[in-house]
């Protein structure tokens, strides 16, 4: 963040994807801790929360957006009013990677912006012997070509949700100093992806 510039005190991160690939499952297990097996679907939902940090407040909003694409006019202005983007797909089903290509090109043409905040979500890592998509090609593509963030997660395991929401909040520009407040509880670090540099390992601590 350059100098002269005010730190941010609100932040909207917006989840998009294909229907049923996890979308609410991710927020749901980031938020509450709990997962609900049983697709649900969601046309849009946004969870709003504070967190006091050293005297100040932060509100950070999520939104939940549906996976059915009905709603253009809907997706568009979502896309206009955040700040940070989770592009989830399901490591299970190639047809939902293909959406994420599709949504990253609306994002570019609406925000006007070549490399907008993104975190690109491959979702259902537990898939085992059902995956459709290679660790490695997404991996390629997205940190490669398009110098966005990958992570594979499993909100089912609860398994690298928290890194996800630590890299949107790091692309937002919020002050380092704020990202702490996200962990609620004492959590253990997300393992780090075999493919990836080693990430940053200071927001390990909790705030009460």
């Amino acid at each position: 963040m350059s100098l002269g510039v005010k730190e941010k005190n609100h932040v909207r991160l917006v989840f998009l994807g294909a229907a049923g690939v996890g979308k609410t499952a991710l927020i749901r297990r980031f938020l509450m801790d709990t997962f609900e097996p049983k697709h649900r679907r969601t046309v849009e939902e946004l969870h709003s929360k504070e967190y006091e940090v050293s005297g100040a407040t932060v509100k950070v909003e999520i939104l939940d957006t549906s996976g059915s694409y009905s709603f253009p006019a809907m997706r568009k202005l979502s896309i206009q009013n955040s700040d940070a983007f989770a592009l989830v797909y399901a490591v299970d089903n190639a047809e939902s990677f293909e959406s994420v290509k599709s949504l990253r090109e609306e994002i570019l043409e609406v925000k006007e912006d070549k490399f907008p905040p993104i975190v690109v979500v491959g979702n259902k890592a537990e898939s085992g012997s059902e995956r459709q998509v290679p660790v490695e090609d997404a991996l390629s593509l997205v940190e490669l070509d398009w110098n966005s963030r990958f992570v594979e997660t499993s909100a089912k395991d609860n398994e690298n949700v928290l890194e996800v929401f630590r890299e949107l909040l790091q692309q937002a520009n919020l002050p380092s100093r704020l990202s702490p407040a996200l962990y609620k509880r004492r959590e253990t670090l997300p393992k780090e992806q075999a493919l990836r540099p080693p990430m940053n390992k200071t927001n390990s601590c909790s705030v009460c």
